[in-house]
Order: structure tokens, then sequence, then C-alpha cells
């Protein structure tokens, strides 16, 4: 296992040290002695995907640690499913894409509005293509057809973005497909190309790319446009050879992915999940992860411009000091 994913107090201080200076000294930082929850649940994602790979050891982690008498991960279609969920009440955590996350945490919530609990890990926007397609840039999908998320997924909202921030209308007919349905159509020739967010590799293309070659495509040339357009939350990122059969390393875009839960859930809950997530983040590694970026020190209160839970805040400076 990477140390950089084996957190410790002493990395914590290190890490968190300059973030936290510009953090406000909170009222208060006892947790108050709340009866532990009897069941909460995590928005996940689609099988075969990183959320729901995560959300699956977060959920084992905070029921096996007395969080909640019963945590369950939820299948979902992705980001945008797993916020309204957590607003509305039907999930207690979500995994969700940050430029999803700013959009709805822009919006004041009469029940609780959108918070962090920290930066889990980095997205990575894959543009699939097959080997024997003959397609090798962005330029090359005029006039193509290209799945680009499910409705409900947080890769429908930046992958329009990315299509936006192109110098020229391409004519590239977009449809909503999922990462399985995509894969499939892609597999049969019914899409010219898939786009997906995930973590590095994602095991469902990991094995489309076994049995019949894939290529990535690179979208990097798009990140300025799209800072301007729409915000500092897309990085330039490398998915690195062979991570995929034979695929070439290839720059893409990254978007960094929050933690996030309603405003209202009580302090204790929220301060016990950070310990979580700060002295136990080698046990929240899907095992098909190659460790980048995930639960790092330097970067778990990094959410953003989403403000993280008071109670989340309070136990970083707690943890820090």
């Amino acid at each position: 296992m990477d140390s950089r994913i084996m957190p410790r107090r002493a990395a914590l201080r290190a890490g968190l040290s300059v973030g936290l200076a510009g953090l406000l000294l909170p009222v208060s930082t006892a947790c108050t002695p709340d009866e532990k929850l009897q069941r909460l649940t995590v928005a996940g994602g689609e099988p075969g995907g990183f959320y729901l790979e995560f959300a699956t050891l977060f959920a084992e982690l905070l029921q096996r640690e007395g969080v909640a008498q019963t945590a369950v991960p939820l299948t979902t279609g992705g980001s945008l499913e797993n916020i309204r969920r957590v607003l509305s009440g039907e999930a207690t955590f979500a995994v969700a894409l940050a430029d999803a996350a700013a959009q709805a945490a822009a919006t004041p919530q009469p029940g609780g509005n959108l918070v962090a609990l920290g930066k889990v890990y980095q997205n990575y926007v894959h543009c699939i293509v097959r080997e024997d397609s003959g397609l090798r840039s962005f330029a090359d999908l005029a006039g193509m057809t290209a799945g680009v998320g499910e409705v409900g997924s947080g890769t429908s909202l930046t992958v329009p973005r990315i299509i936006s921030a192109a110098p020229a209308d391409m004519g590239l007919k977009q449809v909503n497909l999922g990462l399985n349905q995509g894969l499939a159509a892609l597999r049969d020739g019914s899409i010219d190309a898939l786009f997906w967010s995930g973590g590095v590799p994602t095991a469902a293309i990991a094995s489309t790319a076994n049995e019949v070659g894939l290529r990535l495509i690179d979208l990097s040339e798009h990140i300025k446009a799209m800072r301007e357009q729409y915000g500092v939350f897309y990085d330039r990122v490398l998915i690195p050879a062979k991570s995929y059969g034979d695929a070439a390393a290839t720059w893409t875009v990254g978007v960094a992915n929050l933690l996030l839960c309603r405003s209202d859930l009580a302090d204790h809950v929220v301060s016990e999940t950070v310990e979580l997530l700060v002295e136990r983040a080698q046990e929240l590694v899907p095992k098909t992860s190659t460790g980048v970026q995930f639960l790092s020190p330097e970067t778990l209160i990094n959410t953003a411009g989403v403000p993280l839970h008071p109670a989340a805040k309070a136990t970083y400076r707690r943890l820090h000091g």
C-alpha cells in the first residue's frame, strides 16, 4: 500500500497547517452526547464504478466503528442524483463531483444546506474509443455519437461543459448512457465514444479493454476555457499508461470528489466520521485503485469552495492541534 494513503497524525499536522490557517475558529468543539444513529445511508453510483466501491467500503467502516447501528451504500446514477438524495433526506452522506456540489451548495435549502466533510479523491474524465476505430483526437469526434453519462450523473454535467469549451460546434450527437450501458454500446458499435468520470482504473472499463481494446482521448486542451467559463474546478491530470490494457498515458480533465452531507446532520456524527476519514483512510481505498490522491492529509480540506460542515471544521482543527 502506498504510504501516501496511510494518514497519521504527524502527516495531518504537516498537511493541514496551511489550509487550516484560513478557517474560522468555531464557537464550541464539543460534541453533543446524542444517541447513536439507527441507520445511515451513503449514496454511491453505478456497479463497476468507484463511487459505489467507495460508498460500500465507507458504509462498512461506519457500521463497524459504531457511527450507526446499520450503514448501507445506495446504488445510484451518480453525483446529481446523490446530491438530490442528501438534500431530500433520503441519504445521509453522498459522494459527488465538486462542480456539481458547488452548483447545489450555492442555493439555500429549507431543510439544510449542502456542505462537505472533505475531498476524498480525484476523478478523471475518461473519453474512451475502440482501439480499432481510428479516432485519435477530440477533433476526430466531430459528427460522431457519444455517450455522455446517465441522467443524474456528474458526468452528464461535466461533459457538456467540455464540449461547449471546444472552439467550434462539432456536431457531436450526445446520448445519455451510464457506464455499463455505454460500454455495451461501445462494444457493439452503436456509439463511437463514451465519456465517464471516475477513478483510475475503473474496473468495468478495464474489463472491456481486455475484451476489445480501447484508446483514451486527450481532453486537457479544454481546461483553460472550462475554468474561464465555469470556475476553477478543473485540473490537468494524467491517466497512467497501461491503466486499461495497452492504452497509452493520456492527459485529461480532473475534478475533485467530495464527501457531502446536509448542514443539519448531528455534530457528533460528523465528528466521528471525519476522524475515520483521517485515521482509517487505508480501509477506504477500493482494491482496484492505484492510490492516486486518495484521502490525502494535504487535500482533505480542499473542498473547492463548498463549505465544510462546522463540526468537520472543528474536528480538523482538533486533530491538527
